[in-house]
């Protein structure tokens, strides 16, 4: 499986006792596959450091780094999905690009690629890719 994250649920799965740290774990582990480009990881550390710190923002930037399943991608085409927050496009043309199966996501921006037919990207939030985690291997 590979997703998308976008920023707001990155910063919500890094700490140790975060609800939702299990799906950073199954990251690391490998289990799961996130497709980035460089505009992302540099939001990444923007983020990172200044909901954390730097020296946090430099750490998770080095597992992405030494991650296999950290899949870099390069984008070829700008959709403009959304236009309601053209920012968040980078987002949704990484997922094209990447074929991903899910953007996961909380901003009510995404809303709009319901509304697309073509390219087809499904938006989850993170409660609901442990779901479909779970379906797909009760294990996790």
């Amino acid at each position: 499986m590979t997703i998308v994250l976008d920023t707001n649920c990155l910063l919500q799965i890094i700490p140790r006792f975060a609800r939702h740290r299990r799906l950073f774990d199954r990251i690391k582990e490998g289990r799961i596959e996130v497709a980035v480009t460089t505009e992302i990881l540099a939001e990444y550390e923007e983020q990172l450091t200044s909901f954390y710190s730097s020296a946090l923002a430099d750490a998770i930037l080095q597992i992405f780094d030494l991650l296999d399943n950290v899949r870099y991608v390069r984008v070829y085409y700008r959709w403009g999905l959304i236009s309601e927050d053209p920012d968040d496009n980078k987002f949704s043309d990484c997922a094209v690009a990447a074929a991903a199966d899910y953007v996961v996501t909380y901003d009510r921006h995404f809303r709009a690629l319901s509304k697309e037919q073509f390219p087809p990207l499904a938006c989850v939030t993170l409660e609901e890719l442990y779901e479909i985690l779970q379906s797909e291997n009760p294990t996790v």
